[in-house]
């Protein structure tokens, strides 16, 4: 059997990691013309479409047959399991299928792994920032250390289950997102730790670049490894890598653009200013009249009015551009599937799709 890995990325969320399993056999080549079968469900709300994220994902577990929560973080340090993988590391060497789908499993926790790891590590506060009421100073210190060892104690466990998988291609990808993760976050800290870092001239093409290195590279190299080890070509693990990246692309694009979709503007929020919508907003609107609105929408202390500036941004073209680069990612994912042949797993991933696109 030769599985499609999946990670759910969901902002300050868990992880989730999919293992969606097509029926055995070969996959077919990717067929020439007729368009993208499913692209019109992205947008006439189609059943699977109108499904909720969590619903998608849900029913996805079903066709993996296990949960993809912290459970599986348990498990997968539990003395249990553990003599199961002792027991299928005697297979290695061998050409046993079970030895494939075992090594396939284990990249999926591999990389829910790593993901967790740098979430935890993401969750270190700025004492330096920190006011009388977020607690005592020892306090945020400790659990500073706390997020720091645990970060670490994931990560170590995520490599050295890495290299037990005892292939040299996996680990040149795995560690390359990881690469790639470390860089993307120092990008987003160095932004966030200069207090001009609202008037940065961020094209939408720089964003790109650093979504895909933040959030993009470890699910689209880890689907790209998926295909390794189950031996496909390098066509086929290029268009693994290809839905990973544009279906992660898809669902930044939907988290970045729900602050903007609200029905009423009493319900604004505080948004990243390094956001989609306000990156597209700020190339059609031009840098001088971009920075003079966020002069406006800021009061004294240099207080940001978010309601005042997301009014603002909902009125230019920003947001409108945004949905259809969410369609246009949607849409590369879709066309990534094409050579896979029909299954439940690919209905599985293509509602994915789905559920980050739809916006009604």
């Amino acid at each position: 059997m030769c599985p499609l890995l999946l990670l759910r990325w969901g902002g300050c969320c868990c992880s989730r990691l999919l293992l969606l399993r097509p029926p055995p056999g070969l996959w077919s080549a990717r067929g020439g013309g007729g368009g993208v079968r499913w692209r019109r469900g992205l947008f006439s709300g189609s059943p699977s479409a109108a499904s909720h994220w969590s619903k998608v994902v849900s029913e996805a577990e079903k066709i993996v047959g296990y949960p993809t929560s912290f459970m599986s973080l348990r498990c997968l340090l539990s003395d249990e399991l553990s003599n199961i993988a002792m027991q299928v590391r005697k297979l290695v060497g061998t050409k046993h299928p079970l030895l494939n789908t075992a090594s396939q499993r284990n990249l999926a926790e591999i990389t829910e792994l790593i993901h967790t790891a740098f979430l935890v590590h993401r969750g270190i506060v700025n004492t330096g920032e920190l006011k009388s009421c977020d607690g005592l100073l020892k306090d945020m210190q400790f659990g500073n250390k706390i997020a720091v060892l645990s970060g670490d104690f994931l990560l170590a466990n995520a490599c050295t289950s890495l290299a037990q998988l005892q292939n040299t291609k996996v680990v040149e990808l795995i560690s390359s997102a990881i690469g790639d993760l470390v860089q993307g976050i120092y990008c987003e800290n160095s932004n966030l730790s200069e207090e001009n870092c609202l008037t940065h001239d961020i094209g939408i093409s720089t964003w790109k670049e650093q979504i895909f290195l933040s959030h993009s590279a470890l699910l689209a190299k880890s689907c790209q490894a998926a295909m390794e080890l189950a031996k496909h070509d390098a066509e086929i693990q290029d268009m693994a890598f290809q839905y990973g990246k544009n279906m992660s692309m898809s669902h930044k694009l939907h988290s970045d653009l729900q602050p903007f979709l609200k029905g009423k503007s009493s319900d604004s929020v505080a948004f990243s200013l390094n956001s989609a919508p306000v990156i597209l907003h700020q190339e059609f609107l031009g840098r001088e009249a971009w920075i003079k609105q966020i002069r406006e929408a800021q009061s004294k202390g240099n207080l940001m009015d978010f309601t005042k500036l997301q009014e603002a941004i909902k009125a230019g073209k920003g947001v409108i551009s945004a949905i259809d680069l969410c369609h246009y990612h949607g849409n590369r994912a879709l066309e990534a599937l094409e050579c896979f042949p029909p299954s439940e797993a690919r209905s599985a991933l293509e509602n994915m799709v789905y559920a980050v696109t739809r916006f009604s």
